[in-house]
């Protein structure tokens, strides 16, 4: 379709697809899809698209914001009215003015290649008769560490159901926002594929996404291929929910409106860490230049995402698209301005926090909480390592937050990790070799031990374990093999260490790296064996578990020295790090226990990152009172931080390449720790068909926890005396649990079922007939209550 105005092309034009009905001559078109029909994509008209014998020549500029409209004729109600949604990068969707969905579309990369799309339900919003459509779109035109750059604006926009609704396909049209444009330097670091918002109300258009707006000048959209059209290729259904939209709110604190600038920057308290797109109303003169960022606009040093209004005459509102992170957002407003209104509006991943966690200990309260909202900051298109300098789905991150969230989120969570498993796989080299973060646009490096923590026993079998989603084990199966089938054990039996891209082991000093690939090799093996036998493929579990075997023999020899691992031609301190896997991988005996437990006591090298390892491996030896105690010296600074979040770090700034951020979801490791070792509360058959609680106190005298697993929701409530410990759960239907008592407190006296309007009494012994052992009580769905004394 020609343009018939250039004027609107002096930026790249964004593009628009209708639903072809190949049925239905002239221009009437069917919203109505059928399995063959021709869901056109469309594109700019100066992108260049294509030459012969040339790959895809990518012209269009970077952040670049496009206008959409339409107007759908509903003779009557639609019978379905869902839509299918895609674009190059983000959009926001408008029917008959009232706001649809804010912020829909995932950064590109199902796949290298692919891009995602969205199923929306629009039959709420559909009327009888006319419905004005309105699409922005913004076109990030660059890569990062979490998109793949298509190298064109693009949309496309079918309604499925519904043959009684048309259409006219020269009523699409679509112009480049005229108000969007550019910032100047400081721009945001080469990791992030966003750009600076900057908004010059002088060239707004008005309105333009309500009824009746006048859009006759606007250009139609260029129709340019069905879907597996290059360059957005096949189109992979959004595996996540829509984010949820908290709606705009108050910032806190004692701001009074109207009020005067005096040029001085007015800083807005969040409640905590948050998502935000930052709003306001003024009253001012044009061309007046107001910034808008948070207190963390240089996490980790490096400059993230910021904002720039220019303003109107009048009376005048923005809300800045592109969301940002912090504590505070600071408003830059020239002295003179009349400040109507400053809001904020919290968008996120859409979860609940139905995880719970709370003691006796209030330091372990808080830095439980700090950890469950550093996961949720970290959470939107992927997992990511920090919501400021990169935004990039990590996967040594990625293996601490999906566990995390087992325990700190409802099940809706899983899908995020589920996407991260999936993806992780299909951006496999042809090699074989795996890399994170993925999905990306200008990274590739291999980093070995983080890929060996992702495919194996905390990694992939740790969401299959909780979840019971076998068809993801399935489809990412053939890329570990792969993966795996790079890696060589000496004639020891000890593995070779891939140096991969990037040998990177932890932050800080005294890495025995000989050990960290050791320790995370056999955790990778475990967990293939167990995805082989689960898959049938026993033959290579049985080769797994024997390589497995001949490493852990041969481990003890070569690295023990009576006293510590240490590997040969090691000079720094002892590394704790590498004793924390041998733990956890069933490398160390318990004889070696006691040696190890000292160089826990002595040893400090950790980052945030592996302290959580080393945590885990203390509650394993059964040491919780020296686990809480290095836990809360290690973690001191964060839990007395006003900050509701945790740092890279121990100290802010302190780690990696210039500077570490204060909100990284890698350093909530004690939250998982306290909710499956101190409440005891863990999966010891898929799905939480059956589930253990084995609580493990150390001095605490109370514990109260709750779960939202996939099997239903878990609660906990433990309290004791030197003498008296009583334990009330709640069972989920289609679960079971086993209750083990500390030994402490073996003898049980009471075992109560709380029926609805009653309790019933319970001889312990018919509760006990699938017992473990004579401390371990079996209790089927329902809520309980369990008595234990120490017998003395």
């Amino acid at each position: 379709m020609p343009v018939n105005n250039a004027s609107f092309w002096k930026h790249s034009l964004a593009v628009l697809a209708c639903s072809l009905f190949l049925a239905i001559s002239s221009h009437k078109l069917s919203l109505a899809v059928e399995q063959n029909s021709a869901v056109q994509w469309v594109r700019p008209a100066n992108v260049r698209w294509k030459s012969e014998g040339e790959g895809l020549t990518k012209t269009a500029a970077p952040n670049q914001w496009f206008c959409f409209r339409n107007v759908i004729t509903l003779p009557a109600e639609p019978k379905d009215g869902t839509a299918k949604i895609a674009c190059d990068s983000k959009y926001w969707l408008w029917i008959n003015g009232k706001l649809v969905v804010f912020e829909g579309q995932l950064k590109r990369g199902p796949t290298p290649t692919d891009t995602y799309y969205d199923f929306v339900d629009l039959k709420p919003h559909l009327q009888v008769g006319e419905n004005t459509v309105a699409v922005l779109v913004w076109y990030f035109g660059k890569q990062g560490f979490s998109h793949r750059d298509s190298g064109s604006p693009g949309l496309l926009f079918e309604i499925v159901g519904g043959r009684e609704a048309q259409i006219d396909s020269s009523q699409w049209k679509a112009i480049p926002h005229p108000a969007y444009g550019d910032s100047g330097n400081p721009k945001p670091n080469y990791r992030l594929p966003e750009s600076n918002i900057v908004f010059d109300a002088r060239d707004d258009l008005v309105d333009w996404q309500l009824p009746g707006f006048d859009d006759t000048n606007w250009p139609a959209a260029i129709e340019v291929g069905v879907p597996g059209t290059e360059p957005w290729n096949k189109l992979i259904k959004r595996p996540l929910p829509l984010w949820k939209d908290y709606g705009l709110r108050d910032y806190l604190g004692e701001l009074s409106f109207p009020l005067i600038s005096d040029g001085s920057p007015i800083v807005c308290k969040l409640p905590y860490n948050a998502q935000v797109t930052p709003y306001l109303k003024v009253e001012a003169e044009p061309g007046l230049q107001i910034g808008i960022q948070t207190d963390n606009y240089r996490g980790g040093s490096e400059p993230n995402v910021r904002a720039e209004y220019i303003t109107r005459e009048g009376v005048q509102e923005f809300e800045s698209l592109g969301w940002i992170s912090g504590h505070e957002v600071r408003y830059s407003i020239p002295e003179g301005v009349k400040v109507l209104s400053l809001k904020y509006r919290e968008t996120g991943y859409d979860t609940e926090f139905t995880g719970s966690f709370q003691c006796d200990d209030p330091d372990l309260n808080t830095l439980w909480q700090k950890a469950q909202r550093t996961l949720y900051v970290t959470m939107r298109d992927t997992y990511m390592d920090c919501p400021d300098r990169e935004r990039a789905q990590w996967w040594g991150d990625e293996v601490i937050e999906l566990e995390e969230a087992f325990y700190a989120l409802d099940p809706q969570s899983h899908h995020l990790a589920r996407k991260g498993i999936l993806e992780l796989a299909r951006w496999q080299k042809p090699g074989g070799q795996l890399y994170s973060p993925v999905p990306a646009g200008n990274w590739d490096k291999e980093l070995p031990t983080q890929m060996l923590a992702s495919v194996g026993e905390y990694g992939f079998w740790n969401y299959y374990w909780h979840t019971g989603d076998q068809q993801t084990i399935k489809l990412a199966y053939p890329a570990v093999k792969g993966y795996l089938e790079l890696w060589q054990v000496d004639d020891q039996g000890l593995v070779v260490p891939r140096k991969g891209d990037w040998t990177w082991g932890d932050w800080g000093e005294n890495k025995d790296m000989p050990l960290l690939f050791n320790g995370w090799y056999s955790l990778a093996l475990e967990g293939y064996a167990k995805m082989s036998d689960l898959l049938g493929e026993h033959d290579e579990a049985n080769k797994a578990r024997s390589r497995r075997a001949a490493l852990h023999d041969s481990f003890n020899r070569t690295y023990w020295n009576g006293e510590a691992y240490r590997s040969p031609g090691y000079q720094g301190e002892t590394d704790e790090r590498g004793h924390a896997l041998a733990v956890l991988a069933g490398i160390a005996e318990p004889t070696k226990y006691p040696a190890i437990r000292e160089v826990f006591a002595t040893q400090e090298h950790a980052s945030p990152y592996m302290e959580k390892y080393v945590l885990e491996a203390m509650y394993k030896m059964d040491l919780p009172e020296q686990a809480r105690t290095r836990m809360k010296r290690r973690y001191r600074a964060m839990i007395d931080s006003p900050l509701t979040t945790l740092w890279e770090g121990w100290g802010i700034g302190s780690q990696g390449f210039g500077g570490g951020t204060y909100n990284h979801a890698w350093s909530g490791g004690p939250l998982t720790l306290m909710s499956k070792y101190v409440a005891g509360i863990a999966p010891i058959e898929l799905g939480y068909k059956r589930f253990a609680v084995r609580p493990n106190l150390g001095e605490l005298s109370q514990v109260e926890a709750t779960v939202d697993s996939v099997a239903g929701k878990i609660e906990l409530t433990i309290e004791r005396t030197d003498k008296r410990m009583s334990i009330a759960i709640t069972v989920p239907e289609g679960s079971t649990a086993e209750v083990t008592l500390p030994a402490d407190y073996s003898e049980l006296t009471s075992v109560v079922r709380v029926l609805q309007d009653r309790e019933m009494a319970v001889q312990p012994v018919d509760l006990a007939d699938e017992a473990t052992d004579s401390e371990t009580i079996t209790l089927f769905p329902g809520k309980w209550k369990l008595v234990a004394s120490t017998g003395a």
